[in-house]
């Protein structure tokens, strides 16, 4: 674990001089109780309710009051464990999840501008299922839909499924999920804007001419389309993905519109910055927006001590120290915005923020960073689109297939 000393006055005032024409973005990552593995045994953690659509949809409504740019929800295909090797048997922390593409679909409704970011394991699951999935999730949300892509290597998730006989290797994991994200860009423009006539009068319910076949065929995928579901209401659901290896970096490069790197510091940070911008350029993309978001788990509290406290009585019930495996801030809310300003001179668009006990850091993230953050002019006081594309900046692509010949 790596906790964060509180930034210099000095630095986060530079920083804000010299990124203060530019909005800071704000993500939260959602899973379970919180990141701190004894978190659900908190107060105020509702264990009781962590597989209930109330709770999710209370927390989405919790980072929309803070108008944040968008909630993720993480997702895996096999039980969580503390041990790379497969299950740990263990029964003291969390174990189990809801589907997070149906949760954010259940809470889009109950929301009006916050993105939904759901977590898909592209390593097990099919392209033309995931398209429909997302697609369904920009209509009902009327275009507020991201998809996470995340790979997997382990050997118990791949025992679920019976398809291969041993895991990928990672660099071919990501090459796979890369096509796995082709094809679904793909489907999501296989139908025209205007493929639906609707006209009554006519009987003319669709425009065949409108609707394509992609035709793709790569290593792991043959897929021929069209989708199923028109096209969504952004064009593109926003993609996103993190990188903390050369292989992923690739993947981020070569197919998100979002990628998330750890912030451990400024010169990390900086480092995995460059590495994905010199792939994106190698991919020809490079006049392509794409955003790089710092991964943070954070502690927050009235100060430093009283964070670190709360950290080390969590430590004590989980029976060991804290090792999220990505970087930790523990501190008051200001520090945060300190360090954020700073780290994100690196070349960073903004922050994804992992709570650790989602029922005390959430709050304090929507309640106290974020005004903390306003009151130095770094981030918005109201939503100023209705998209997730928009919050972020990005224009709405047309599809590629408009001027092509019809399926």
């Amino acid at each position: 674990m790596s906790s964060f000393p509180p930034a210099s006055t000095s630095a986060s005032a530079s920083a804000f001089t010299s990124a203060s024409s530019a909005p800071l973005h704000l993500g939260v990552a959602l899973d379970g109780a919180g990141r701190h593995p004894a978190a659900w045994r908190e107060p105020g953690a509702r264990p009781g309710e962590l597989f209930t659509a109330r709770y999710w949809a209370g927390l989405a409504a919790e980072a929309e009051t803070g108008l944040l740019d968008f909630v993720s929800f993480e997702d895996s295909l096999a039980l969580q464990s503390s041990s790379a090797d497969g299950p740990d048997g263990r029964t003291d922390r969390v174990r189990g999840r809801l589907d997070a593409v149906l949760v954010a679909a259940r809470v889009a409704p109950l929301t009006r501008h916050i993105g939904l970011f759901p977590a898909v394991t592209a390593t097990h699951t099919e392209p033309f299922h995931i398209s429909k999935a997302i697609a369904t999730l920009d209509h009902v949300s009327r275009g507020r839909a991201g998809l996470w892509i995340q790979v997997s290597g382990l050997p118990d998730e791949a025992r679920h499924f019976g398809r291969r006989t041993g895991p990928l290797e990672e660099a071919e994991l990501h090459a796979e999920a890369a096509d796995h994200v082709e094809v679904i860009r793909r489907l999501w423009d296989s139908w025209e804007d205007d493929a639906e006539i609707r006209d009554v009068a006519t009987g003319r319910f669709i425009d065949r001419g409108k609707l394509h076949y992609i035709d793709f065929e790569g290593r792991h995928f043959s897929v021929r389309g069209p989708s199923i579901t028109p096209r969504p209401p952004q064009g593109q659901p926003v993609v996103g993905a993190s990188g903390d290896t050369e292989a992923s970096y690739a993947l981020v490069a070569r197919s998100t519109d979002v990628g998330c790197v750890p912030a451990h510091d400024g010169d990390g940070t900086r480092a995995a910055v460059g590495a994905i911008r010199r792939a994106r350029e190698a991919t020809g993309l490079a006049a392509q927006p794409l955003h790089l978001f710092g991964d943070l788990t954070v502690f927050l509290d009235t100060d430093a001590p009283a964070a670190a406290a709360r950290l080390e009585r969590l430590d004590a019930l989980a029976g060991l120290p804290y090792g999220g495996g990505g970087a930790v801030f523990t501190g008051s809310p200001g520090e945060l915005a300190d360090l954020l300003l700073e780290r994100r001179e690196a070349g960073l668009s903004g922050f994804v923020l992992r709570p650790g006990v989602i029922g005390h850091d959430l709050p304090a993230i929507t309640r106290d960073l974020v005004p903390e953050l306003q009151r130095r002019g770094v981030f918005r006081r109201a939503y100023e689109a209705d998209t997730l594309r928009g919050l972020l900046g990005l224009d709405r692509p047309a599809s590629r297939y408009a001027a092509h010949p019809a399926a």
